[in-house]
């Protein structure tokens, strides 16, 4: 089996990697989260700094009244060989080894201040610090701020709600184990440390108790009925913690002389001497180091079936985003080509129903168009006195015999034209509705959104291909236009001529060569025949338009843009140089910091798992 050592060094190792690489979860729990640390949780006043230094042997935590600590210490102790020199390493600076343990205690309370300012106020960001050194035991220990009943000058009402909530946070988690601090010298009911504890674990399983301040106990007084589990049972023992008077902190008593002094305190007092073996700081650590195996050992299965999870997550991750692209031109060149593959298929789903947006083409055809033909102006164009003005010119001196015939071709020529404006509208419409689809079929295209260079260039080139369409249907919707007008139907106005031979006369009463107002009444009814005779001619010609007109915009764009949208671009691109082919495959910035950053998750991921594999089963 692995040693103790081995196996708790190992999970600091990964929880470190974890914190330099920013993986503390998102959704779901993190590795870091995953595996087990303590949570050092105490009153103010309560000794935790003094604990937490008996543990390291070293006298590194700011000190002072009221809230020192505000922000959590993530602290990370690292056992190395007997022999080598100590030194400690913060997350924020890692290329600075701290030999000096008087300068770990200022830059703690530095970068307190850089988050937090001069001001008593506090922050969840934590500090993290790496301790190595032969005299501690692996071990993860996150030192919190005391718990506290009031609000002190310069801090604001909501500070006492804040820290037990920022404390919660930490000792709810099933994974961390909790060191509940409590002073020998104050009735344990009263422990914020204890309260909470039964709060956030009522079992019991996760909690160790720990009794400070021991040697400053009233005379006549001591704390058996704690540390032997009578006034308040744990299912893990209490451990009595004798802390360095104010006088040894003040003469710099090293620490290493303060743990001698307690253990000489427990062996020679008369009321825990039973207990001496069981106590002291050095047991403690000991103590929790054996249960942070022993629970790592338990989450091993959990740990490596988060850790699959998780591998599998981020694979998936990767091929969402996209593996990196080779570098030789061959390769390249198929990449660029699977893109506007990928794109095109996006395109025809607009365009064919599987995705929204083709629908509107019909929209034009079926409202746009027919309303825009509705509102065209043939009433003022056929009305008495324009049919009148247009007939009377175009017979110049010669009046019309029977029939007007270029007074008709003049007024249906002119009528025509009008559908051009409809037909043209009819193109740009469906021009802009495909411009708007090749948009959003590129931001549908997940292949592409890794590449920003390629979506313009695939955007340019559909754009000019669609502007090629939208000339080449502008042109034949005009032809068709213009075809209307190059030759009229005859059978249309041979059956109109039918009918007007059988009743000349509007009023069979009167006598069409008489003077007078029967023949202003002939004449109107003349002029107003013809405009008759004309619309109803438009009419005909109207309702042939609405039929060809989406015929010739579907064949010249919208086929056309299935077809062969990407066409030239392809000529293009393969008669480019290698150069250019790398610089369309020119990633967006972000995404390759985000694939570089899932591809050291997946890294550590998979070294976690193999790392935990091999020592948790030797």
């Amino acid at each position: 089996m692995a040693t103790m050592e081995s196996l708790i060094g190992l999970v600091n190792r990964i929880q470190r990697a974890c914190t330099v690489l920013g993986d503390h979860g998102g959704e779901g729990m993190s590795l870091w989260e995953a595996l087990p640390s303590v949570a050092v949780v105490g009153g103010q006043s309560s000794g935790k700094s003094s604990v937490l230094e008996s543990v390291v042997g070293r006298d590194f935590l700011p000190r002072g009244s009221g809230i020192v600590t505000r922000r959590p210490l993530v602290l990370q102790l690292h056992k190395i060989e007997d022999g080598k020199s100590e030194y400690a390493e913060f997350l924020h600076a890692p290329k600075k080894r701290f030999t000096d343990f008087a300068a770990v205690r200022k830059e703690i309370a530095d970068e307190t201040d850089r988050i937090t300012g001069k001001s008593k106020q506090i922050s969840n960001i934590p500090i993290h610090l790496s301790i190595y050194s032969p005299n501690v035991v692996n071990l993860t220990l996150i030192d919190l701020p005391g718990l506290t009943k009031v609000a002190v000058e310069g801090q604001p009402e909501s500070i006492v709600e804040d820290i037990e909530n920022m404390v919660r946070s930490y000792v709810e988690k099933p994974n961390s184990i909790i060191l509940a601090i409590s002073p020998a010298n104050q009735d344990i009911a009263t422990s914020d440390a204890i309260k909470l504890a039964r709060e956030v674990d009522p079992s019991g399983e996760r909690t160790f108790g720990v009794l400070t301040k021991l040697d400053l106990m009233d005379k006549g007084t001591n704390a058996l009925d704690v540390l032997e589990g009578r006034a308040y049972r744990l299912q893990h023992p209490w451990v009595g913690i004798v802390n360095r008077s104010q006088a040894d902190i003040n003469k710099n008593v090293d620490m290493i002389a303060a743990r001698r002094k307690e253990r000489e305190y427990f062996e020679t007092s008369p009321e825990y001497g039973h207990l001496a073996s069981k106590m002291g700081a050095e047991y403690l650590a000991k103590l929790l180091s054996k249960h942070l195996e022993t629970v790592i050992r338990q989450r091993i299965p959990s740990i490596i079936a988060l850790i699959n999870k998780t591998i599998d997550e981020l694979n998936a991750e990767l091929d969402r985003i996209g593996r990196p692209i080779a570098v030789d031109s061959g390769a390249q060149l198929y990449t660029i080509l699977e893109l506007c593959r990928a794109f095109d298929r996006v395109f025809k789903e607009h365009l064919d129903g599987g995705r929204p947006g083709g629908d509107r083409i019909y929209g034009v055809f079926d409202h746009q168009l027919p309303s825009a033909l509705k509102k065209l102006p043939f009433d003022r164009h056929l009305s008495l006195k324009n049919v009148q003005k247009v007939v009377s010119e175009a017979d110049g001196y010669q009046p019309h015999l029977i029939a007007p015939e270029q007074g008709y071709r003049r007024l249906i020529d002119g009528s025509i034209s009008y559908f051009k404006g409809p037909a043209e509208a009819s193109v740009d419409a469906v021009h802009f509705i495909l411009k708007e689809l090749v948009r959003k079929s590129i931001a549908e295209t997940e292949e592409l959104k890794r590449f920003p260079t390629l979506q313009s260039d695939i955007a340019a080139a559909a754009n000019e291909a669609l502007e090629r369409f939208r000339d080449e249907s502008r042109r034949t919707v005009l032809r068709l236009v213009d075809m209307e007008s190059s030759y009229l139907t005859v059978e249309f106005f041979r059956k109109i001529h039918l009918e007007g031979e059988k009743n000349t006369n509007p009023n069979s009463n009167s006598n069409p060569n008489a003077p007078g107002p029967n023949a202003d009444r002939f004449a109107d009814y003349h002029f107003r025949k013809i405009g008759s005779n004309v619309s109803s001619y438009i009419g005909m010609v109207c309702d042939t338009l609405k039929n060809s007109i989406p015929k010739a915009v579907v064949y010249c764009q919208v086929r056309e843009a299935k077809r062969s949208l990407l066409n030239q671009f392809y000529a293009q691109v393969g008669r480019r140089e290698k150069e250019r082919l790398g610089a369309m495959l020119d990633e967006d910035p972000q995404l390759m910091e985000k694939r570089a950053a899932i591809a050291k998750r997946l890294e550590l991921y998979k070294s976690a798992r193999d790392e935990i594999d091999s020592v948790a089963w030797k």
